[in-house]
């Protein structure tokens, strides 16, 4: 095909989606792309960022793959084309008017063949397997991080999402929420927890299950990768994984797998780089490689960091009195709504709700199960970890590498490879307006200076 005859072909796609002819910035993405060159590379040519260009592209592939009934991005636009309307003998678009392109099935004249029984995909209509999803009661201030989900998964396409953030932020509420407003979106939705991991193998065996596809436990070979795939591909899928910092072996730095469980690593893989309609939602407390994209435009893969809450919404359920000072103990307690729900407790318990009387004491307390679960928390940490959190509670300060390389007796590759899985279990950040400081969670920080039984 000459590159006239796919903007011709692209103009009457998306003509009939939306009545309009394609204007000049989307032909020179079309053209672009045709021709193998990147998001940044057209911008640089029509003198346009490469986010606008990006954003175009988006769109038409989102049009596109509506009016063709498959999965069209930037990766296998020309391949598609090429197979639909140059190898396919049934299909010929330029002579075809009807307002529905849709040509997975093209009609043969030759009979066609019966599918192996034991590849076939059946499922329940819209089928849905959320029976240990939490249930959601109040939902505040993540309407921003919805919106992204949503454009993640509906117009870039994104085959998996990770949604990370410390313990309390809300992940799974955000997650939750997003399935319940968006299920008749989905063929198929299935949530699985892993706070009590199994391997793999049993984890596919259970969603075969739903699709009646075997009757035993299935085995991680090419067969089993197939029936997977093919489901992924024929019926939109949403699968979320909740507490998948349960397969990370503990005592290790961030995101190494427990031996029983790195087939995982192979099953987030695949999920990116092989071709379907589906997405996989991770929620977790920590980063793996596997999470990360070194270059979205081929792998479509996202990251969603949770950070605090400040809107004085959360305390509204709460039965608590002062709300002018809802706001400072909010801030007090990073925003966190797990940490708040166990302060508004204590809050009504002790001070008989009064939030005043409570941030006046310029003190910032922890319940026996805040403690509970930082102890957890770094329980799980390596020794290098330990070593480097409690050095830098000993002082209200930030940060630097070189600071901190004064400080500890420590290699220097331990030293930053720790730092990393310090930022990926989320207990260090970076100061904004400096990014070579770490800043310590003054939370946990308090934890950290209260405890009097840590051997190193």
């Amino acid at each position: 095909m000459t590159i006239a005859e796919v903007l011709q072909l692209a103009d009457r796609l998306v003509f009939s989606k939306t009545g309009k002819h394609l204007d000049d910035l989307q032909q020179v993405v079309i053209q672009g792309v045709w021709q193998g060159k990147s998001y940044s590379q057209i911008g640089e040519e029509c003198h346009r960022s490469e986010s606008r260009v990006r954003d175009v592209g988006y769109r038409l592939w989102q049009i596109l793959s509506e009016q063709l009934g498959e999965d069209v991005n930037k990766n296998n636009f020309r391949s598609t084309i090429e197979r639909l309307f140059i190898n396919s003998p049934f299909i010929n678009l330029f002579n075809y008017h009807h307002h529905s392109f849709n040509f997975c099935s093209p009609i043969s004249e030759e009979p066609q063949q019966q599918p192996d029984i034991e590849n076939k995909v059946e499922p329940k209509s819209c089928y849905e397997d959320l029976g240990i999803a939490p249930k959601i009661n109040f939902f505040y201030g993540r309407n921003e991080e919805l919106k992204i989900i949503d454009d993640w998964i509906f117009l870039q396409k994104a085959r998996l999402i990770s949604v990370l953030g410390l313990s309390g932020m809300g992940k799974t509420t955000l997650v939750k929420r997003f399935v319940d407003l968006n299920s008749k979106s989905f063929d198929v939705l299935m949530w699985k927890s892993l706070r009590f991991p199994q391997p793999l193998n049993l984890l596919l065996t259970e969603i075969f299950n739903n699709f009646s596809l075997v009757n035993d436990c299935v085995s991680l070979n090419e067969q089993t990768w197939g029936k997977l795939f093919d489901i992924l591909r024929q019926k939109k899928c949403l699968i979320v994984l909740d507490d998948v910092q349960n397969i990370f072996t503990e005592k290790q730095l961030a995101g190494q797998y427990k031996p029983e469980y790195r087939d995982y690593k192979t099953f987030l893989k695949m999920m990116t780089e092989i071709e379907h309609q589906s997405c996989l939602i991770l929620v977790s407390q920590e980063k793996s490689q596997e999470m990360k994209s070194l270059n979205e435009e081929l792998y479509p893969i996202k990251i969603l960091e949770l950070t605090g809450l400040y809107e004085t919404e959360l305390l509204n359920h709460q039965d608590l009195e002062n709300p002018e000072s809802w706001s400072t103990l909010i801030k007090l307690y990073e925003g966190n709504p797990l940490y708040l729900q166990n302060i508004a407790d204590l809050i009504k318990d002790v001070f008989q709700g009064d939030v005043l009387s409570f941030v006046n004491g310029d003190e910032l307390i922890l319940t026996e199960d805040l403690k509970d679960i930082f102890n957890s928390l770094f329980d799980k940490l390596s020794k290098v970890e330990q070593k480097i959190i409690l050095e830098m509670s000993q002082q209200n300060q930030e940060f630097s590498i070189e600071t901190l390389k004064e400080h500890l007796s420590l290699p220097s590759t331990d030293l930053i490879n720790g730092l990393q899985s310090l930022s990926r279990r989320y207990i260090l950040r970076t100061n904004p307006q400096n990014k070579k400081m770490f800043q310590l969670s003054p939370v946990f920080r308090e934890y950290l200076k209260q405890g009097n039984n840590f051997h190193l």
